[in-house]
């Protein structure tokens, strides 16, 4: 089940509402997404140079802290590199979507509890300094600034969504 303040963009079990509602119904598997947007370091500077709340930076850190210690065997919390590394603890793995087919740069840490390192499905050809298909010249994100910008950039590819699923969901 997929579980979103927002509605579903794909079909299937959907609870619209707030985790915490049914975060403690019996989950043998929790592969939680936070809201990266007071948490990513490339959002930190609106925070570090006054133009933001610093509370809304600690309260991001407390919903990561309970999403990481709820009863539940099996979790994984996933962010881009944030301040989740400094100041709860460093992520167990940093993947890239170029690992699973997709010609797309974006390092995305994973934070795990009882489930290995997540394995590369469809690596695509080059390295970390290989500029994919998402880059600027300069290295930065090519999606321009709109109404949704936050929205796509926070989608989960498909082949990392699927390596999570074939590899998790029977662990």
């Amino acid at each position: 089940m997929s579980c979103d303040l927002l509605p579903t963009d794909v079909p299937g079990p959907h609870y619209q509402g707030d985790v915490r509602d049914v975060i403690n119904d019996g989950w043998d598997l929790m592969i939680a997404h936070p809201p990266c947007t007071y948490l990513s370091v490339s959002g930190m500077h609106w925070t570090k140079r006054g133009l933001r709340d610093p509370q809304l930076t600690e309260d991001a850190l407390a919903f990561v802290r309970l999403l990481m210690d709820v009863p539940v065997e099996r979790i994984a919390v996933e962010n881009p590199i944030s301040v989740i590394s400094s100041r709860i603890r460093k992520p167990d793995q940093i993947i890239q979507p170029w690992w699973f087919g997709h010609d797309a740069s974006k390092k995305t840490c994973l934070w795990l509890k009882n489930l290995p390192l997540l394995k590369a499905t469809d690596m695509l050809p080059g390295d970390a300094k290989t500029r994919r298909a998402n880059q600027t010249a300069s290295g930065q994100n090519r999606l321009p600034p709109s109404k949704d910008r936050w929205k796509l950039r926070s989608e989960t590819y498909p082949g990392i969504a699927a390596a999570m699923a074939d590899q998790w969901g029977s662990t």
